[in-house]
């Protein structure tokens, strides 16, 4: 089955890289989903998007010379937002949406609970940038004179 510019193909991630990943397509050509076609928000680690051996959909977006094959998952991901007019939801692959949420709790524990976690969060940001503030290796000053 040969692939053409504009085809929705269905693959699966063979090897992620930080610029990309490369999907193996069902013709055994490998084509390449560059980090900035992986998802309509601004991707920092593709990780948390893909896995190994995660089953994709892809749009072709370009064959050159050498028949390398560019994919765009970001446009399958907004054709399915025109058609069904509301934005599908961008998921990191890290989180496990099966877990059961603690229903049982109240909002007010739930409230605490979250307000924990993120005081934990921030704690360790601030933590990571006075040390690099620090480490930084900027202007100091000194006690002496030049």
């Amino acid at each position: 089955m040969a692939v053409n510019v504009g085809d929705v193909v269905e693959g699966k991630v063979v090897n992620i890289m930080p610029f990309g990943a490369f999907v193996e397509l069902p013709d055994g050509k490998n084509g390449l989903v560059h980090i900035s076609e992986v998802a309509v928000d601004y991707v920092k680690d593709i990780n948390e998007y893909l896995t190994l051996n995660k089953i994709v959909k892809a749009k072709v977006i370009g064959i050159d010379e050498k028949g390398k094959i560019s994919l765009s998952i970001k446009k399958v991901l907004q054709q399915q937002e025109k058609k069904q007019g509301t934005p599908s939801p961008v998921r990191p692959a890290n989180i496990n949406w099966s877990q059961p949420v603690d229903e049982d709790l109240s909002f007010e524990d739930k409230l605490s609970k979250f307000k924990s976690d993120s005081d934990e969060r921030m704690q360790s940001l601030k933590k990571n940038f006075t040390q690099n503030r620090r480490n930084s290796g900027g202007y100091r000053r000194s006690g002496g004179s030049y």
